[in-house]
């Protein structure tokens, strides 16, 4: 009588035990499979998908933070380029001066209306002269907003009889603004100004 009651009890607790490893593994497999779909969506969510010339392209969408110093210094070194890097061509000039100042504030435009006052464009174009700029490095600080920027640099003018070449430090700040097509990055330039321009050294050509 009492081995069977103990062989009873025994199978009890077995089927017991059972029961619970199958309760508490069904939730975790519910778990997994819940976890796996939201993960699932989440990817497929991200994903962006562009019909051009009839061929559908697939792009992968991200965070802006996640891009947000590389696309900072890219604004910068493209506003850059685009107010130094000049030709002895006046709609050459206006076209890339009109595309920078989209990209800035106020300062930037009375710096260029110091510069054409001045006469630096008209001697530019009257003297056949170029000028680039090979950027060095850039400084950027995005632990506060708007975030300051320091760009080192240096300018190439090539003329007629010689080159001249000057180091070139600005330093300003960006504020972040709607994307637009003239302005892709959604930053603007404040407060932009040049801290040294020297020349450093004249060759003959």
């Amino acid at each position: 009588m009492f081995p069977k009651a103990k062989n009873m009890e025994s199978s009890f607790r077995m089927i017991r035990m059972t029961c619970a490893v199958v309760v508490v593994g069904s939730f975790g497999f519910a778990g997994y499979a819940f976890y796996a779909a939201s993960a699932l969506e989440a990817r497929a969510q991200q994903k962006i998908y562009i019909l051009s010339s009839g061929k559908v392209l697939e792009a992968l969408a991200s965070d802006r933070r996640d891009n947000l110093p590389a696309e900072a210094r890219d604004h910068i070194r493209t506003f850059h380029e685009l107010f130094f890097d000049l030709d002895p061509d006046d709609k050459v000039i206006s076209q890339n001066l009109s595309r920078a100042l989209y990209m800035a504030d106020r300062s930037a435009q009375r710096v260029t209306e110091n510069l054409t006052e001045s006469g630096f464009y008209s001697n530019l174009i009257s003297g056949n002269m170029s000028e680039r700029l090979r950027i060095d490095s850039i400084h950027l600080d995005t632990m506060s907003v708007p975030f300051y920027f320091r760009l080192y640099g240096v300018e190439t003018i090539t003329r007629t009889t010689s080159v001249v070449t000057r180091d070139l430090v600005t330093e300003g700040y960006l504020r972040m603004v709607m994307r637009s097509d003239n302005n892709p990055h959604g930053f603007l330039i404040e407060r932009w100004a040049i801290l040294s321009n020297r020349d450093l050294k004249v060759e003959a050509r």
